[in-house]
């Protein structure tokens, strides 16, 4: 029985999978070699700062620019040659919707909902409702956070297997940001929405992602599930009499002005943390979400 479940999920094709990825903008490189593959039902949530090449990353998973290397897939399709039935299983909300600003918010609604056969129009009517957006006022004429709001409402509404988000929360006020992501934890909670979200924003990642994939200057430094990281990683500090050559694989390191050193560490396969955690003197801290995220991006 167990065989049969391991041929199974072999065989289970990943909603989102890049191999390789490189890309740049006028000769700096914005992506470094990135693999990647988004576990069919999770909410990653792809966090770096901003520049970090996020928007690039996620334009390139779906075949919204053609990147210098690699390969992108959706649903096991070249996601540069998705077919209609395809395109129709997923929702992509950018990091600042412009796209048919000329109609109001009920026209592009009504517009969009003909091209996706499980349209919910009562989820979209009511939201809109909800989030007191006037549905006869130009989309042009929308604040940002406004405009924003209509768009997740588009990519909602369309009921998709994959939810593809870039900065939702940018716009938001905290709300706003607050019920969307009890959306996100709905959806994929009772509908198995594959979900990924890029965000700055870490107390959004431990609210709804259940992994986490950190992008820093073009390359995916690490993804584990939220909960591993906790235990996984930790703060190293060596003071400055040792005199030890740092462990090659730290996340980070920085040297302080008593001489002493503090590394972002991993432990091993076996759970062990590098050698020198065991040198007299040296102090191994656990570390929160957040304080990864410092640590690492500054």
């Amino acid at each position: 029985m167990n065989a049969v479940l391991r041929e199974r999920e072999s065989t289970v094709v990943a909603p989102l999978a890049v191999r390789g990825l490189q890309h740049c903008y006028e000769g700096a490189s914005v992506l470094t070699g990135v693999d990647l593959t988004l576990a069919s039902g999770s909410v990653l949530g792809l966090i770096g700062r901003n520049g970090a090449g996020k928007s690039t990353l996620i334009r390139a998973m779906l075949g919204l620019l053609v990147p210098l290397a690699g390969t992108a897939t959706v649903f096991g399709e070249p996601a540069l040659k998705l077919g209609d039935a395809t395109k129709a299983r997923l929702a992509y909300v950018p990091q600042q919707p412009e796209a048919l600003a000329w109609l109001t918010a009920q026209q592009m609604l009504d517009f969009v909902g003909r091209f996706y056969p499980r349209w919910d129009n009562a989820f979209a009517k009511h939201t809109l409702e909800r989030w007191q957006i006037q549905p006869n006022k130009l989309l042009a004429k929308l604040s940002p956070g406004e405009r924003q709001r209509v768009d997740l409402i588009r990519a909602l509404a369309s009921q998709p297997e994959l939810l593809v988000l870039d900065e939702p929360a940018a716009a938001l006020d905290p709300v706003a940001r607050r019920e969307l992501l009890r959306e996100i934890a709905l959806r994929a909670g009772e509908s198995g929405t594959t979900v990924l979200f890029s965000t700055h924003i870490v107390s959004d990642l431990e609210r709804v992602a259940s992994e986490i994939a950190f992008l820093h200057q073009g390359k995916l430094l690490m993804h584990c599930s939220v909960d591993e990281t906790k235990e996984r990683y930790g703060r190293l500090w060596l003071p400055g009499q040792i005199g030890y050559a740092a462990p090659g694989q730290s996340l980070s390191r920085r040297r302080h002005d008593d001489g002493s050193l503090s590394l972002v560490i991993e432990r091993d396969a076996h759970g062990h943390w590098p050698e020198a955690a065991n040198l007299p003197g040296a102090r191994v801290d656990a570390l929160g979400l957040e304080d990864l995220f410092v640590e690492i991006a500054e």
